[in-house]
């Protein structure tokens, strides 16, 4: 976990918010049903902005629900009687693999979590959490490609596998690149914008990928109307309750052409 935005604030809250970090995270682990895995981590460790730990692997679906939603209710609940300044927005990430734990000083240390302090520092999460709503997205959750698989794919997780969004997980000056998966429980903003998430638009595509509009692919599918042959027109007034001025054409969900036609001249003629 990483707090969002920690180094601009004021010294003077550093400490509080290191303090206060953990014990969010309990409350989360707690209403969780998971209040024996945060008691019994693994070389954890308080970051100051933020908060790493291990785990058994067992618990790694439910670690993605229901932790991370209720995590981001306890994060809601805290935000809304803080200060401007004094709010908690995080970033997650999770990753699995092998790392020592025979309580000695090196235990936890290893690619494995290195590669989870990467993904923490990802472009993608960073982006998704700093475009949404502060009101309304308070964490921003990056799971690793092995993460996805053995808990999602799996069926493990109570989250459908088209609730995660593909990234491709970069961090500035660092040689890193995996494929991820982004995950937000309570999503806000453009979150299928892929510039955002790091993606540039091939040559000739829309820049920003959204979700189907089945109205919108119709109409684009459509073909335009041929025009109609000029007539000489007439203006209608109308003085209805929803009347209108117009020349040629009324616009709405119905189309007509008012002006001469050459057949009342026929029509004249038989009478």
């Amino acid at each position: 976990m990483d707090a969002k935005d920690f180094t601009g604030r004021p010294a003077a809250e550093h400490a509080s918010l290191t303090t206060v970090i953990p014990q969010l995270l309990g409350q989360a682990f707690v209403r969780s049903g998971l209040e024996q895995l945060w008691l019994e981590r693994k070389f954890a460790n308080n970051t100051g902005d933020g908060f790493a730990m291990g785990f058994d692997p067992v618990a790694l679906p439910r670690v993605i629900h229901p932790f991370l939603h209720e995590l981001q209710e306890v994060l809601t609940d805290y935000n809304i009687h803080a200060t401007a300044t004094g709010r908690v927005r995080l970033r997650a990430s999770l990753h699995v693999g092998p790392l020592p734990d025979s309580g000695a000083p090196g235990d936890g240390n290893g690619t494995p979590r290195n590669d989870t302090h990467r993904l923490l520092d990802s472009r993608p999460v960073r982006a998704i959490l700093a475009a949404s709503s502060e009101s309304i997205t308070q964490v921003a959750a990056i799971l690793s490609q092995r993460v996805f698989e053995d808990a999602v794919l799996s069926g493990y997780t109570r989250r459908h596998p088209d609730q995660f969004i593909e990234v491709p997980a970069t961090v500035a000056g660092k040689n890193f690149q995996q494929l991820a998966w982004l995950y937000v429980p309570a999503p806000s903003g453009n979150l299928y914008d892929r510039r955002i998430l790091g993606e540039r638009p091939e040559e000739g595509e829309e820049p920003a990928a959204a979700p189907p509009n089945r109205d919108r692919d119709r109409d684009r599918a459509a073909p335009a109307p041929a025009p109609a042959a000029p007539r000489d027109t007439t203006t209608i007034h109308s003085q209805g309750n929803r009347g209108f001025l117009n020349n040629g054409s009324v616009q709405g969900g119905q189309h007509a052409t008012f002006g001469a036609d050459p057949r009342d001249d026929a029509r004249g003629a038989g009478r």
